[in-house]
């Protein structure tokens, strides 16, 4: 179920955008256009399906400082709203619809909440587009209450114990009862964000780890010894190593293990030195390329893969490497690349035929180069 479209309304620079996705997106823009809120209000979503949404939105700031800020106009009296603002994340795949609509918790008479800053769901929706119009609900969650579809195809009541600061689809009670909710939430836990790859002397990438079989890198690449040694034994090897000759001319990688004590060590072998260069010894750069290697190579290719600035540290000749397996992973995985890059957007575009997303920054809003505010082109419709 690859995304077809994404729909963000009152997150930070984003006032009002719908964005078509294809299977290659890569994001450019200069610095405050709003790339990394795009790349966060999927990441956003994910955490909706999986728990833990609140959790991400307090490590924002809390509820207002992830809030649309600027002003809002009435449509019929072109006045400033008074109303409070909301935050809807929504997207449209190739089967399901899912909307998520937060502001901020309702305001009660008596003592203070210590939560006021948490986001309070006030509307969700899970539906399906059927013929000549008409829509299939499998979930709809308002003030009123919350209404889901039973095994008798029929609404029935689903408010019960559901957290007001959570989505239905990481709270569902026997799931098995509900496949189209849970296969919605089974599809978004399997997409995969790498937002940074930590390479300061502690970190766990510098240093040999515990290993076992994994086809996953960690998210912050601290298996990195681990994974590659796996994309090694399922039969990639080669384009691994290809990979690897491609982007360091006579170079070759090699994973250390002790069977003794199970851990693993990255080494590199450069031409005109004797002995290998450990992970301690590499340059923050060659160490974020390998990271991108094993999360672009897995062996379980994610529905999407979500990778934000892979360019950070890298030498300008890595950029071309970087790009062909971009487009490679591209094949596997439906990709969403944020990029200050200009040149690695060319090369991706070079190689795939995917014109990069441009965005820029119009009136305090994050809107798309050449396409006009929604609200603007719904008037213009009416």
């Amino acid at each position: 179920m690859a995304i077809r479209e994404i729909h963000v309304t009152g997150y930070r620079s984003v006032r009002n955008l719908r964005l078509h996705l294809s299977q290659i997106n890569v994001l450019t823009g200069a610095n405050g256009t709003g790339k990394t809120n795009l790349y966060n209000s999927v990441f956003l979503l994910a955490k909706a399906a999986a728990g833990g949404f609140a959790q991400v939105v307090a490590e924002e700031g809390g509820m207002p400082s992830v809030l649309w800020a600027g002003a809002r106009k009435s449509r019929s009296l072109g006045a400033i709203r008074l109303e409070p603002v909301r935050m809807t994340l929504g997207i449209k795949t190739d089967t399901f619809s899912y909307e998520l609509v937060c502001g901020l918790p309702k305001q009660t008479s008596g003592e203070k909440s210590a939560f006021s800053l948490d986001p309070e769901v006030k509307e969700e929706r899970v539906w399906m587009d059927a013929p000549h119009g008409l829509k299939v609900t499998f979930f709809e969650r308002s003030p009123k209450g919350a209404w889901i579809l039973d095994n008798d195809e029929r609404l029935a009541d689903y408010s019960g114990e559901l957290l007001p600061t959570e989505s239905v689809l990481s709270q569902l009670r026997e799931p098995h009862l509900y496949p189209e909710l849970s296969s919605l939430r089974a599809e978004i836990s399997r997409w995969r964000f790498y937002h940074h790859f930590r390479t300061d002397a502690e970190s766990p990438l510098r240093h040999p780890q515990v290993g076992v079989r994994t086809p996953v890198l960690a998210h912050d690449g601290r298996d990195l010894a681990a994974a590659l040694q796996t994309i090694n034994e399922v039969g990639q090897s080669q384009d691994l190593h290809e990979a690897i000759r491609q982007a360091f001319p006579g170079a070759s990688l090699e994973i250390e293990h002790d069977e003794d004590t199970g851990m693993f060590a990255v080494l590199l072998r450069m031409p005109g030195l004797r002995r290998p260069l450990r992970a301690r010894e590499l340059s923050d750069g060659t160490l974020r390329y390998l990271c991108l290697l094993a999360a672009l190579l897995s062996p379980h290719p994610p529905s999407l893969l979500a990778l934000n600035e892979p360019e950070t540290s890298l030498h300008p000749d890595l950029l071309e490497p970087l790009a062909k397996q971009l487009v490679n992973a591209g094949k596997y995985s439906q990709l969403w690349v944020v990029t200050h890059s200009q040149r690695l957007a060319e090369l991706v575009e070079k190689f795939s035929g995917e014109s990069p997303i441009k965005l820029e920054i119009n009136g305090g809003e994050t809107r798309v180069m050449g396409q006009r505010a929604l609200d603007e082109s719904e008037e213009e419709a009416g």
